[in-house]
């Protein structure tokens, strides 16, 4: 009989024996290679999964049902989130300032750090981001304002483009309702299986999450 001595097929077979099989993706994963973020997904067995992300002021969670097709694993979050939204407050017309703004949630209170971008009629829009109680313009701009869009970047929360017309009202409240704020809706977003590990495509970059023992 030719071939490999007896001893190493049997060490061959023993080595086969004790590899793991390929498994499906459920599991728990969490977020590698990541500093200051903390970030976990579950898929269970069942077809539902649960999903949460900490970093800085930034919390994140979602929950539904997961799919695999080949390498590509769709994950719908139930219910569907209503993703928070801008809307037009009350207005005036004053004389403290060439413009005035402020966003608040619905119950009034303020709301810091709202990125808001002003176009005019000539030149470079103005950047800049609310207090808490608000933001004035200089007096020194002497331009005209025409528009105005609000943006939250760290939630991904963008508004329409408001008209301005600051000879008819240039006291400007803007109102974000949260709705589903912090609810990841994950039918947009890209995600794929790598062994024991799930890559998401996500904020311009792949995060790698590792499946735990």
């Amino acid at each position: 009989m030719t071939g490999l001595p007896i001893r190493l097929l049997i060490a061959a077979w023993l080595l086969l024996a004790a590899a793991p099989t390929t498994a499906g993706p459920a599991g728990t994963y969490r977020l590698i290679g990541e500093q200051d973020v903390a970030s976990g997904l579950r898929l269970n067995e069942d077809g539902s999964f649960q999903y949460f992300l900490s970093a800085g002021a930034l919390d994140e969670e979602a929950e539904g049902r997961w799919t695999l097709a080949g390498r590509d694993l769709h994950l719908t979050t139930e219910p569907k989130p209503i993703p928070p939204s801008f809307s037009a407050g009350p207005v005036s017309l004053s004389n403290h300032a060439p413009l005035r703004l402020k966003v608040v949630w619905p119950d009034g209170r303020g709301i810091a750090n709202v990125d808001f971008r002003i176009g005019f009629e000539s030149g470079d829009p103005l950047v800049a981001y609310t207090q808490e109680d608000g933001w004035a313009m200089s007096a020194e701009e002497k331009r005209t304002p025409l528009w105005i869009e609000l943006a939250v970047p760290m939630h991904a929360i963008e508004s329409n483009r408001f008209l301005i017309e600051a000879a008819k009202a240039n006291d400007l409240v803007f109102i974000l309702t949260a709705n589903d704020l912090g609810k990841v809706d994950f039918g947009a977003l890209r995600m794929e299986t790598d062994g024991d590990r799930i890559l998401l495509h996500r904020f311009g970059q792949t995060l790698t999450y590792a499946r735990e023992p």
